[in-house]
């Protein structure tokens, strides 16, 4: 039943995305930023993790899971190590996802030739 319910979670968050596209006109980067900025708030209103334990991939595998960390990490380390653990907890989670997308891009601007 948790994939049934992951396919349904991830695909509304997906569906929505592509709503953002066809009927507001949105941009890839509008459409990509609102969706974590929504996944921040989501998780500071308490609301992400739930959703996480309720679908499972269908809520950490899509861009919103991205916010949730960004958010979920500055909570933690606000609480252990003061203000500056706002910033410094926003890398502690995200780092390996966001040096993974520096690497990619940087091979892929490497290997691919656009097309123009």
């Amino acid at each position: 039943m948790i994939f049934l319910w992951a396919f349904i979670i991830g695909g509304a968050i997906c569906v929505f995305g592509q709503i953002c596209f066809d009927v507001f006109k949105m941009d890839p980067a509008h459409t990509m930023t609102l969706l974590v900025v929504l996944g921040a708030a989501f998780d500071g209103l308490g609301l992400y993790d739930p959703l996480i334990k309720f679908a499972g991939a269908g809520a950490t595998v899509p861009i919103t899971s991205f916010g949730n960390s960004l958010v979920h990490g500055a909570l933690q380390e606000l609480q252990s190590n003061g203000w500056i653990g706002v910033i410094t907890g926003i890398f502690e989670v995200t780092s390996a996802g966001i040096s993974a997308a520096i690497i990619f891009s940087f091979l892929a601007a490497v290997f691919v030739k656009p097309k123009g």
